[in-house]
């Protein structure tokens, strides 16, 4: 059965640096793609970023020179460096995997991270 889990949320000063895990475990699984996503409070849920499986990122603007998404292979670990952190990225951080199951394709989120930027 496969699970994802996230950590690595946390309070951090205006111009710190989190990185946020988003681990899979399970057996049988082959990774097409991963996409972050953030919701801060009172606001809708926003797509940060999106990795598939050739390595490609791209990321919404907002974050675009701050927010780095990398791949441990061997850890079947996906990471997401922020960088330069604003008080409006506050919120919770979900990730949300596209996996390859024998000949099924499903996806999974993650329970979520809270990302608290304090100005």
């Amino acid at each position: 059965q496969v699970q994802v889990v996230e950590s690595g949320g946390g309070l951090v000063q205006a111009g710190g640096s989190l990185r946020l895990s988003c681990s899979i475990s399970g057996a049988g699984f082959v990774f097409n793609g991963m996409a972050w996503y953030r919701q801060g409070p009172g606001k809708q849920r926003e797509l940060v970023g999106t990795l598939i499986h050739g390595g490609n990122t791209d990321y919404v603007d907002s974050v675009k020179g701050r927010f780095t998404i990398s791949r441990d292979n061997a850890e079947n670990t996906v990471y997401l460096q922020m960088n330069s952190l604003e008080p409006e990225d506050t919120g919770v951080y979900r990730c949300h995997v596209d996996l390859s199951i024998g000949a099924r394709r499903e996806d999974y989120w993650g329970q979520g991270t809270q990302v608290t930027v304090s100005s």
